[in-house]
């Protein structure tokens, strides 16, 4: 009996010592790389992550969405270190990132670069009132009417709800019809949102909070929030970048090229437009959004953690944004400039 237990007991310690050694082998650490981006950067970043990690499974690519404003608050103002910030409107970043860090003589940046377009579109559904009758002719008119609701993000923290409002004035002016923005917006909000007319120049002052009145016009904190509300059928029409429209598979009008801000020919038009943003801390460092085509951008700030990760996959995800596809921002013509050295290889390689 005695002999017999031996080889058991030789197995056992085998066994453990087996054990032992794959315990001892911890899985490597993952480098986490944070990412603060517009909410409508979501699904392409989405794309860029998975293809990325792919490729480098020891990097953790960390997304988080919030309106293009609020974007770059969680670095500015509230003191969080992110190693990416891509936003909606190219123009943000030097307005609220070229100030000085707290403390410091460097600015939280001091460089940007752009990578695509878009535009703006009315999204809907097939549950959305008159859908049947809308076109790109007669969008204002359905809008306006008095059981038509409609959603836009808060132009406090979203690119996309101060565009909204710039679409509406253009409109006005694109159709010589100036009661198409107080109908569809401006009357449905308490104060009143009203046009001030100086020189041709066209401006929205907004109050500190935005309190709309009755269930005409729903406000979100980001775009991409409203396409929930639009598919519950709380909302019948959303202004909407397309390529978030696009991603998520719900129809839109589109717009005419003079009140979409897609183009730079008509930059000179769109300037007929402007919004004046009622936070207070924006009076010091850009509170006035003028209508300019809608140009994504990134920078890398001055408080990031992971640079060099931050920069390869930054050069990846322009790779990326440059073959486009569904969802994602028109791409731009020529080559990304940089302030640093780039690896000239493919995306996928």
């Amino acid at each position: 009996m005695r002999g017999d237990r031996y080889p058991y007991i030789a197995w056992i310690v085998i066994v453990l010592a087996i054990l032992a050694a794959g315990c001892s082998e911890r899985p490597v650490e993952r480098v986490p790389v944070k990412v603060v981006a517009a909410g409508s950067l979501l699904y392409p970043l989405a794309e860029a992550e998975a293809k990325y990690e792919q490729l480098h499974p020891d990097i953790d690519i960390q997304v988080e969405g919030h309106g293009s404003i609020q974007a770059i608050r969680q670095v500015t103002d509230l003191g969080r270190r992110f190693d990416l910030v891509v936003v909606a409107d190219e123009s943000l970043i030097p307005d609220l990132m070229y100030r000085p860090i707290g403390g410091s003589n460097g600015n939280y940046t001091d460089w940007y670069t752009p990578f695509g377009r878009n535009e703006m579109v009315i999204a809907y559904t097939e549950k959305s009132r008159y859908h049947d009758e809308i076109t790109p002719e007669n969008w204002y008119g359905v809008l306006s009417r008095p059981d038509v609701r409609v959603g836009f993000s808060n132009p406090m923290l979203d690119a996309a709800g101060y565009r909204a409002m710039l679409v509406a004035m253009l409109a006005g002016e694109h159709y010589q019809d100036l009661t198409i923005f107080p109908r569809v917006i401006g009357d449905h909000f308490d104060p009143p949102l009203t046009i001030e007319n100086n020189g041709g120049i066209r401006t929205v002052r907004l109050p500190q909070v935005l309190k709309p009145t009755g269930s005409k016009v729903a406000v979100r904190d980001g775009s991409i929030f409203l396409l929930s509300l639009l598919e519950a059928g709380g909302i019948d029409y959303a202004f909407e970048y397309r390529s978030v429209a696009e991603a998520q598979g719900f129809p839109y009008v589109p717009l005419p090229d003079t009140i979409n801000l897609k183009t730079d020919d008509q930059s000179d038009f769109y300037k007929k437009a402007r919004v004046i943003l009622g936070f207070p801390r924006f009076s010091q460092i850009g509170s006035e959004r003028v209508g300019i085509p809608i140009l994504y951008a990134v920078t890398i700030p001055s408080t990031a953690v992971r640079v060099e990760e931050a920069r390869e996959f930054t050069e990846f995800f322009f790779r990326m944004s440059q073959e486009g596809g569904r969802g994602w921002p028109e791409p731009l013509d020529g080559t990304p400039v940089f302030p640093w050295s780039t690896k000239a290889v493919a995306a996928g390689e």
